[in-house]
């Protein structure tokens, strides 16, 4: 074996299968988190789905706690899900979240008619539960997976899933609404797929490249070598967590300000496009979800073009990684700030121009993937999945407010003017939101990331995972 082999690692290997694997593991579950919106104009105007399943009489008020309650669950196991993948592994926890999702999606269909939408409401926290396992257990898997040379590439392309996922969720949603399936279709599609992802989960997935069963020598050797280049060979250890250090270090709060930002502007747009569609636009439910899918389409197209434009970037040497993020980030909440104060002045005379902008804002957006979604690892790889349990469990519980704040302001769906106030109000988030990052958000390896700045400073509160850990010894990317 040759030092060049070590060094460059196969061109494609079992490191890109997991990154693969994690790209689908979001995308199903990202099917289940989403496919609420269309389901839910679905079951409350079945005439336009199909008139063979229920019809149910919601209030805008118990549409938003529907569209809300899945977050509910999801932000109470955001760091939960952290400390369960230093105890059983990302593996498991991937698994856990994905079966549990799927099992509620399945079972939605024949409860609704026994308990109406409060049921509804309480199967959609229990499926946030599990989902909540899912981001924390990613980023630790890509913490031990992808060498420091290929983080941002491995990182941004299991994240596209966010925006492959959701772009399914609506497209195919309305589809299955209008066939012999109707609205129960929707949940039964989404369980099932999200049941066949686990079973390929449980066969080619690992927690490390040294337990694979699959990884060649090579291969394992590069991604070892690239991730413990500060020290020779490689170091098993307990890391404790570094509470007072994290907490009290601004790139921390720069990255948690930013992803809230982001979480309200986006989560506006997709819980709200197909309501504000039928509501404003006047759409049926077919072309609803054709159009609703469209800012998603666009979504996963620009996250591959972002991610080709920040390797040539950071190749060539333009720009600094902070730069790139800090760059990314404004594209994906700055310009989309003036869509969706654009879009709330448009009305059922304008769809053509709504469905447009509300396509250029969603994919602009996607930036955000390049900009702050990756900064955790960047900050922290041995307390990566810690780090995304805090930062998700807080950017989670936005999506909680936003659908019960759209039913306390849009008292009549069709008024254009009430969903105005709902736009500015994300627009405003979005701008100041990522001021924030762009002031104080960074790159740099953290000092409380390596277990020596623990010992140094005995006064630091942590707690210790009774598992054993790699750790991870990184430098940025440059």
């Amino acid at each position: 074996m040759t030092a060049e082999t070590i060094f460059k690692g196969p061109t494609l290997g079992v490191r890109h299968l997991q990154a693969f694997l994690m790209f689908l593991s979001i995308v199903v579950n990202y099917v289940a988190k989403f496919n609420i919106s269309v389901a839910v104009v679905a079951m409350t105007d079945s005439a336009s789905a199909n008139p063979n399943f229920d019809e149910y009489d919601w209030t805008i008020a118990e549409k938003s706690y529907i569209l809300s309650s899945f977050f509910w669950g999801y932000a109470i196991t955001q760091f939960p899900g952290g400390y369960l993948c230093r105890y059983i592994g990302a593996k498991w926890t991937m698994l856990i979240s994905t079966v549990g999702s799927a099992v509620f999606a399945i079972v939605t269909p024949p409860l609704i008619p026994i308990g109406g939408w409060k049921l509804f409401c309480a199967i959609r926290v229990v499926q946030g539960l599990f989902q909540g396992f899912l981001f924390p257990a990613i980023h630790a898997h890509l913490a031990k997976w992808a060498p420091v040379e290929e983080r941002n590439r491995l990182g941004a392309l299991s994240n596209t899933g966010i925006e492959c996922g959701t772009l399914l969720a609506m497209s195919i949603s309305g589809v299955i609404a209008s066939s012999s399936m109707g609205w129960p279709g929707i949940s039964y599609v989404s369980g099932g797929i999200g049941l066949i992802w686990c079973v390929i989960w449980v066969i080619f997935a690992s927690d490390t490249p040294a337990e694979s069963r699959f990884i060649s020598e090579s291969e394992k050797n590069f991604i070892m070598a690239s991730l413990n280049q500060q020290q020779k060979g490689t170091i098993v250890k307990s890391i404790p967590v570094p509470w007072k250090a994290m907490l009290s270090s601004l790139p921390f709060w720069a990255l948690l300000v930013a992803r809230c930002a982001e979480a309200w502007g986006l989560s506006t747009l997709q819980t709200q496009i197909p309501s504000y569609m039928s509501g404003v636009l006047l759409m049926d439910i077919k072309s609803n979800a054709l159009y609703s899918s469209l800012p998603y389409l666009a979504m996963w197209i620009m996250s591959f073009v972002y991610l080709i434009s920040s390797e040539v970037i950071l190749k060539k040497d333009w720009l600094s990684l902070t730069a790139l993020r800090r760059t990314f980030n404004s594209i994906a909440c700055w310009i989309p700030a003036l869509g969706l104060v654009g879009i709330g002045f448009l009305g059922e005379k304008h769809k053509t121009l709504a469905i447009i902008l509300m396509t250029v804002t969603v994919g602009l957006n996607s930036a955000a993937t390049i900009g702050s979604a990756l900064n955790t690892i960047d900050l922290s790889p041995n307390h990566a999945g810690v780090i995304m349990g805090i930062v998700n469990s807080a950017a989670n519980c936005v999506p909680i407010i936003t659908p019960l704040l759209v039913g306390v302001i849009v008292v009549d769906s069709h008024a254009r003017t009430e969903w105005q106030v709902v736009f500015i109000i994300s627009a405003v988030v979005f701008f100041f939101g990522n001021l924030f990052y762009i002031v104080f958000g960074s790159t740099d390896l953290q000092p409380w990331n390596d277990e020596n700045f623990l010992l140094s400073n005995k006064g630091i509160i942590y707690s210790k995972p009774t598992k054993p850990e790699i750790v991870v010894v990184s430098s940025n990317i440059n």
